[in-house]
């Protein structure tokens, strides 16, 4: 089973840290954080989700995991793509 002290985060150094944390996806630990979140809307919620599931938050070894700066542990890329699709669902009118 893996663990986070298994893991590299996948940023290098201060510099890329501090640009991380500039941006506005701090503070969620799973992707549905992200839509129950009454702050942000559609596009906000889509933009965190998109980058979090970048090959930039990729963990390196383990394609299959993204782990977010800020963050406990990494998680299932399918969890992000999973969260885009309920967003996707939610935007969609019913005729």
């Amino acid at each position: 089973m893996l663990n986070s002290a298994d893991l590299t985060p996948p940023f290098r150094g201060l510099a890329e840290a501090r640009d991380q944390l500039l941006r506005p996806v701090i503070g969620f630990q799973d992707p549905f954080d992200v839509l129950k979140d009454p702050d942000l809307d559609a596009g906000e919620k889509r933009a965190i989700l998109s980058s979090w599931a970048s090959d930039a938050c990729a963990v390196e070894n383990h394609p299959t995991l993204r782990w977010l700066i800020g963050t406990e542990a990494p998680v299932p890329v399918q969890d992000i793509k999973a969260a885009l699709a309920r967003l996707d669902r939610l935007e969609t009118p019913l005729n």
